[in-house]
């Protein structure tokens, strides 16, 4: 099980959210801190009871765990707002490979963030007496990274930039922060958490290989692959609106530049889907909403919560 899943579940069994969508809007933030969370208040409100209000002890502990280094908290912070590539990261943070690549390896092994590998193929020339075009060869594959807990990417991403305001007991900025961002934020634990309920509904196969797929030119939030070759390629979209029938067009033209033909497109959705859309669904479409992530917290108990941040 991974441990997401058990975050994902330590966090509910921990505090019984009302409802999925709750769940995931509260975990995102709160996820792997171990706190009780009184869900029925506001996040807003919770952010400064439990974060801000407790600054002091949270930030000791950050910079326990980064050893207080610039380049760690720095690449940290990168990873947190960027698009997860290594190369960009270390060019955001303003490191190179050597430093950037130390800073990287000391945050893997204090096991802060995982690594995603690529599965992006070397470009070739059609032609092998031909080089490739410049703009071709000199792109570079490059990993991307994951959090291992959501809370120490919530703290990259909205505490630590605002630190000087929150000594000051200023929160105005991080709040208009939170507000304008929350949504895109989230939008990559649900994605991690997509992946999660996919592999649940089809645990009776062997998947081979599962994660999100990136190359030059194409991305795609999940593309999973079993032994008996089935394809399942899915999108996720955390925002305040349903999803309609041009999602599924835009994963069908990615899926034709990718030259594959996905046994299941699978769409994952805040707010759920329109008529059109539903109608659509069966074997070729999987429609997936906030209350189906209910299914990742069945038959779950206290004993299972896990020894978390603090």
């Amino acid at each position: 099980m991974s441990k997401l899943l058990n975050q994902f579940r330590s966090f509910y069994v921990r505090n019984y959210p009302d409802d999925m969508e709750t769940q995931i809007d509260y975990f995102a933030v709160f996820g792997g801190l171990g706190w009780d969370v009184d869900t029925t208040k506001p996040i807003s409100y919770l952010i400064e009871e439990l974060i801000l209000q407790n600054f002091s002890t949270l930030n000791e502990k950050i910079e326990e765990l980064t050893l207080n280094e610039s380049n760690n908290k720095r690449l940290l912070r990168a990873l947190a707002i960027g698009d997860r590539r290594i190369f960009s990261a270390f060019k955001r943070a303003g490191l190179n490979n050597g430093n950037g690549g130390a800073a990287l390896n000391f945050l893997q092994e204090k096991g802060l963030i995982s690594i995603e590998y690529s599965r992006e193929e070397p470009a070739q020339s059609l032609n092998p007496k031909k080089k490739l075009k410049r703009s071709i060869a000199r792109h570079r594959i490059s990993h991307k990274v994951l959090f291992t807990q959501p809370f120490i990417r919530f703290w990259f991403y909205f505490i630590a930039p605002h630190t000087k305001d929150i000594l000051e007991k200023n929160y105005e900025n991080l709040f208009k922060d939170f507000a304008l961002k929350q949504n895109s934020y989230t939008s990559l634990v649900y994605e991690e958490l997509s992946e999660l309920l996919l592999n649940y509904h089809i645990r009776d196969s062997q998947i081979l290989s599962s994660g999100s797929y990136w190359d030059a030119n194409i991305e795609i939030d999940i593309l999973t692959i079993t032994d008996d070759e089935k394809i399942y390629v899915g999108e996720c979209k955390w925002t305040n609106h349903q999803v309609n029938k041009k999602e599924l067009h835009k994963i069908q033209e990615k899926c034709e530049k990718l030259e594959i033909t996905p046994t299941q497109i699978v769409l994952f959705s805040k707010r759920g889907f329109s008529k059109e859309l539903t109608n659509l669904s069966g074997k070729d479409l999987a429609l997936y909403s906030s209350s189906d992530f209910a299914a990742l917290v069945k038959n779950i108990s206290k004993e299972e919560l896990l020894e978390e941040f603090i």
